[in-house]
């Protein structure tokens, strides 16, 4: 389907891009279909942009991304606010080796 939707609207900057070629989707767009697609498959809990984007920072971060590619990724100018993932991803700190466990 993805082929197919690019070779029809022949994307120029975005892959999903807005009603101007070379833009991207208007915020307010993108939470309607957010919207539509949540009453589709009938998800109850609440469902934001934002949670679905905070949610993407954390897997990345939790399987081993470096942080400076997730702030580039998010378009963060600073690393200050790509930090705020190290606080709740706790599954990488689990798994760190303690140097002392090959004594």
């Amino acid at each position: 389907m993805l082929r197919e939707y690019y070779i029809l609207y022949k994307p120029k900057t975005f892959l999903f891009e807005g009603q101007i070629k070379g833009n991207p989707y208007d915020a307010r767009s993108l939470q309607v279909i957010l919207k539509q697609a949540i009453a589709k498959v009938k998800i109850k809990k609440p469902v934001t942009l934002h949670w679905l984007r905070h949610s993407f920072a954390t897997h990345l971060l939790e399987s081993g991304t470096d942080l400076r590619y997730i702030q580039e990724l998010l378009g963060h100018n600073s690393s200050k606010k790509t930090e705020i993932y190290t606080h709740v991803s706790t599954k990488s700190i689990q798994q760190i080796k303690s140097p002392f466990d090959d004594l």
